[in-house]
C-alpha cells in the first residue's frame, strides 16, 4: 500500500468521540490479530493531563544518549501524521508508516470479515496498533506510548509497561473523564498494573493519594519523582532553565532545552524515569539538553515581530503560558491569535491567557471541531476589550502585524491544530 493511501485510509476512521464508544475489546482484538505487538520488555507508558509529549521527549533522549534505541508514539500531530510515531527521536519515515498501516488494514478487516461492522477499530486504536507494529519491526529496545485520553480505556492501556509514568494531573476532558481531580486520577492511574514500578510526577494532594493507592493495590512501587530528586542552583535566561538535580547518590547537572519553568518539573519526572532505567547522569544530562518538542513554547521564526507558539488547549496550560508571559514579555506589547476546539474550558482559559495581551485575535483552525470566532467571541470576550475576530490563522497573523513594532510579541496559543497550521505557515522545522 502506498503513503498516500495508507495514510488516507487511516483519516477514514476519524469520527466523532462518543462516551458510550469506550472500550478496550476492539483494540484487544485487533493487536491479536497483529501477533501481540503490545507485548515484551522496555515498555515506558505515560499519562497525564499536561506534560505527557514533552516528558516523553526527554525520557526518549535520555535513552538515545545513552545509546538505546527508541520508538516513541504520540497524539495528536502538528501537520503530518508521521510526527506520532518516531524511530530514535527522527520521525518515521512515509514507508515505514505506510508499512505499519497497512498491517492494520488487513488485520481490520479481517476482524469486520469475522466479527462485523461493529469490530471495526477506531482511527486512534488504529494509529496506535499501527506505532506497535513500527515499533516491533524496527527491534527498538524501549517503546515510549503517550496515552490520548485518559488511560482507563484509553487505546494504548493494552499494554504491560515496565514503567508507568503520571505526570501532573489537572481538570481537562471532564465530560468524559469525570468531575473531580480524584476521578480524573483513578481514570489515568489505570496504567498502573501488577508488575511495573510507577514514576510519579509532582501532584496535587487527590491526585497524588490516588495515585499512590492505585500503585499499593497493583504492588507496583511506586517513586515520587520530587520526593527523590531535589532541585539545586536554579536558574533561567529568556526563558531557559538549568540547575543541579540531587538525588539517589548522584548529581546531574541540566540546562533544559525546552522553555518554560513547568519544563523543570517535567524533567525532574523523566530523571527519576531514566534514573530507573540505568541511564547514568551525563546520558541523561546530554539527553535534557537537547530535546526538541515542537508547539510548545517555540519560537516560530527569528524575524520581528517576534512569533510563539505553544498549545495551552487546557487551563493548566494556559496558565504555564500566563506565568511565561508574565515573567518574560514585561514592556513587550502582546497581539494573541486564539483558537479551540469544542469541549475545552474556553472561559477558563481565556481568563489566563486574554490579561496578558495588549490585544486578542479569536481564529479557527481547519479541523472540523474548530469553534468559529464568534462562537469564542461570546464564550470568552468579557475577559478583554481590545477583541477582533478573524476567519483564517493567515488572516489573523496578517491582523497581529499589522501595527506591531519589532519587539513586540505575537503569540499564537489554544490549540494544538491551531499551532500545527502556524508552524506550517511559518516555515518552522
Amino acid at each position: 500500500m502506498e503513503y498516500e493511501q495508507a495514510v488516507r485510509y487511516l483519516f477514514s476512521l476519524l469520527g466523532s468521540i462518543r462516551k458510550e464508544n469506550f472500550g478496550l475489546e476492539r483494540m484487544r482484538r485487533l493487536v491479536a490479530e497483529l501477533g501481540r505487538p503490545e507485548r515484551g520488555p522496555g515498555i515506558i507508558h505515560i499519562a497525564g493531563t499536561n506534560g505527557k509529549g514533552s516528558t516523553a521527549a526527554m525520557i526518549e533522549a535520555g535513552l538515545n544518549a545513552a545509546g538505546r534505541t527508541t520508538g516513541l508514539y504520540s497524539s495528536p500531530h502538528l501537520t503530518r501524521i508521521n510526527e506520532r510515531f518516531r524511530i530514535n527521536g527522527r520521525v518515521a519515515d512515509d514507508e515505514a508508516v505506510g508499512a505499519a498501516i497497512a498491517q492494520v488494514r488487513r488485520a481490520n478487516e479481517s476482524l469486520v470479515a469475522r466479527c462485523g461492522r461493529s469490530a471495526h477499530p477506531t482511527f486512534f486504536e488504529s494509529a496506535t496498533a499501527a506505532g506497535l507494529c513500527l515499533f516491533r519491526d524496527a527491534g527498538v529496545a524501549y517503546r515510549i506510548v503517550e496515552t490520548g485520553l485518559g488511560g482507563r480505556l484509553d487505546a494504548g492501556n493494552v499494554v504491560e509497561p515496565e514503567i508507568a509514568v503520571l505526570t501532573r494531573i489537572a481538570f481537562d476532558h471532564e465530560a468524559l473523564l469525570g468531575g473531580s481531580l480524584a476521578r480524573i486520577a483513578a481514570e489515568k492511574a489505570a496504567i498502573v498494573k501488577p508488575g511495573c514500578r510507577a514514576v510519579i510526577g509532582a501532584q496535587d494532594a487527590a491526585a497524588r493519594r490516588v495515585l499512590l493507592e492505585r500503585s499499593a493495590r497493583c504492588g507496583a512501587p511506586a517513586i515520587e519523582a520530587s520526593a527523590v530528586w531535589s532541585i539545586r542552583n536554579m536558574r533561567a535566561a529568556d526563558g531557559f532553565h538549568s540547575f543541579e538535580a540531587a538525588g539517589a547518590g548522584k548529581r546531574i547537572p541540566v540546562q533544559l532545552s525546552l522553555a518554560g519553568a513547568h519544563q523543570v518539573e517535567n524533567a525532574v519526572t523523566a530523571i527519576a524515569v531514566l534514573d530507573a532505567l540505568g541511564i547514568g547522569p551525563a546520558a541523561i544530562a546530554a539527553g535534557l539538553g537537547g530535546v526538541h518538542w515542537p508547539g510548545r513554547l517555540e519560537w516560530a521564526a527569528h524575524s520581528r515581530p517576534r512569533v510563539l507558539l505553544d498549545a495551552a488547549h487546557n487551563p493548566s496550560g494556559a496558565r504555564c503560558l500566563a506565568d511565561f508571559l508574565a515573567q518574560h514579555a514585561r514592556g513587550r506589547r502582546v497581539a494573541l491569535i486564539y483558537g479551540s476546539s469544542r469541549e475545552k474550558a474556553v472561559d477558563e482559559i481565556a481568563g489566563w491567557l486574554f490579561p496578558r495581551a495588549e490585544r486578542v485575535i479569536l481564529t479557527q483552525s481547519q479541523v472540523p471541531r474548530a469553534l468559529r470566532p464568534a462562537t469564542l467571541l461570546a464564550a470568552a470576550g468579557h475577559h478583554h476589550d481590545r477583541i477582533e475576530t478573524a476567519p483564517a490563522l493567515r488572516a489573523a497573523l496578517d491582523a497581529a502585524r499589522r501595527g506591531a513594532g519589532p519587539e513586540d510579541w505575537i503569540v499564537v496559543a489554544g490549540s494544538i491544530f491551531l499551532v500545527g497550521e502556524a508552524r506550517e505557515l511559518l516555515g518552522c522545522k
